[in-house]
C-alpha cells in the first residue's frame, strides 16, 4: 500500500496516517526535507551511507505494519549499556567485543565479526514523530498507532527500546533518543557543534567470523575527547541511541580478514570505565576491573561516531 496526499506531498513510512497528522505534516511542508536540514546544518559533513539509507526514498514506499510484515531483531546493547549489561562471557566466547587500547597496532590479530542488522526502518519526518507518543506509559497507543500486536515479539522489542530510552544511564554520560533525522542532527550541534565527521564502519562484504589483523595507519580522529556515538535501535522507524561520554576518544582502523576480504574500522576507546557495571561483559573478556584500562571496541555498520574537528 503507498500513501500519497497529494501530487507533492509523498509520506513512504511503516503506516498510513491519521488525517490530523496529515494535515500537521501538509501544514509544515514548507520546513526542509531532513537531507537538506542536514546540509543547512553541516554544509562540509556529506551524510555517511549509515544514515543515507535510511531517508525515506522520493516517489515510492511501502506500508509495513510491525505487527504481521517483519519481525524486529532483538539486538543486544553490550557495547553502549555500561550501567546496566547482564550478558554472560560464553554468550560471545571467541569472539573479540572488547579489547584494550594498546592492542590497537599494526599486526595485532582478534576474531571478529561484522554483520549489518536486518532491520533497516526509515526515519520519519521529524513533524509526524512529534505526533506520535514514545513513552513507556503510553506503549498501548503506540502499538496500536503501528498495528503492532500486544504480547508479540515486535511489542517486546519496541518496549525495551522505549525503556532504554528513559533509562538515566551512567554518571557523566550525556545521552538522547533522537526519533528523526532532524533531532539526530540538533543534539549533535549542541554537544559538538557544526564543525564534525560523521564516521561509520564500512565492509565490503558480510563475512563469517574469523581473524582479522590490524594493519598500518591506525589513526585517532578528532578533537581529543570530542565523541558523540549514535547506535540505532530496534524499532519500527528509525531511531538512535546518541551519548557523549568523558574520556573517550575514536579512531580508524584498517583490517584484513584471513579470506582477503578488507574492513574500514571505525573503534571507540573508552579511557574512563569506572562508572560500568562491575558485572559488564567487558570486565569479564578482560579480567579487569572498571576504571583500571581504557578498554575499546569496533563500532557497527549502522553506529555512527561523531568527532569534532578542528576550525580551520
Amino acid at each position: 500500500m503507498h500513501c500519497f496526499f497529494n501530487d507533492e506531498v509523498f509520506i513512504p513510512t511503516h503506516r498510513c496516517f491519521s488525517r490530523m497528522q496529515v494535515a500537521l505534516l501538509l501544514a509544515t511542508h514548507a520546513a526542509l526535507p531532513p537531507e537538506l536540514y542536514w546540509k543547512s546544518m553541516f554544509p562540509t559533513t556529506p551524510i555517511p551511507k549509515s544514515l543515507a539509507h535510511l531517508l525515506p526514498p522520493h516517489g515510492c514506499g511501502t506500508t509495513i505494519h510491525g505487527g504481521t510484515e517483519y519481525r524486529l531483531e532483538d539486538r543486544s546493547c553490550f557495547d553502549y549499556c555500561y550501567k546496566n549489561n547482564g550478558k554472560k562471557l560464553d554468550d560471545n566466547a571467541n569472539t573479540a567485543l572488547f579489547f584494550l587500547e594498546e592492542d590497537l597496532k599494526a599486526g595485532h590479530k582478534m576474531n571478529l565479526l561484522f554483520k549489518q542488522a536486518s532491520n533497516q526502518a526509515f526515519f520519519l519526518p521529524r513533524e509526524i514523530v512529534k505526533s506520535i507518543p514514545f513513552s513507556s506509559n503510553k506503549v498501548a497507543e503506540i502499538l496500536n498507532e503501528f498495528a503492532v500486536k500486544p504480547g508479540s515479539i515486535n511489542a517486546e522489542v519496541m518496549k525495551n527500546t522505549i525503556e532504554l530510552c528513559e533509562d538515566s544511564g551512567i554518571k557523566r554520560e550525556e545521552k538522547y533518543c533522537a526519533t528523526s533525522l532532524e533531532s539526530l542532527v540538533d543534539f549533535i550541534t549542541s554537544k559538538l557543534g557544526r564543525h564534525v565527521e560523521a564516521l561509520s564502519t564500512e565492509v565490503v562484504m558480510e563475512t563469517k567470523k574469523h581473524e582479522y589483523t590490524i594493519m598500518h595507519g591506525v589513526k585517532k580522529v578528532g578533537v581529543e575527547k570530542k565523541v558523540v556515538v549514535c547506535h540505532k535501535l530496534s524499532y519500527v522507524h528509525a531511531v538512535f541511541y546518541c551519548h557523549k561520554i568523558e574520556n573517550t576518544v575514536a579512531y580508524t582502523v584498517s583490517l584484513k580478514g584471513a579470506d582477503g576480504s578488507k574492513v574500514k574500522a571505525i573503534s571507540v576507546c573508552h579511557r574512563d570505565t569506572s562508572q560500568w557495571n562491575p558485572k559488564h561483559l567487558a570486565f569479564q573478556m578482560l579480567k579487569v576491573k572498571p576504571g583500571s584500562v581504557p578498554i575499546c571496541h569496533f563500532l557497527f555498520q549502522d553506529t555512527i561516531a561523531w568527532v569534532q574537528t578542528q576550525i580551520r
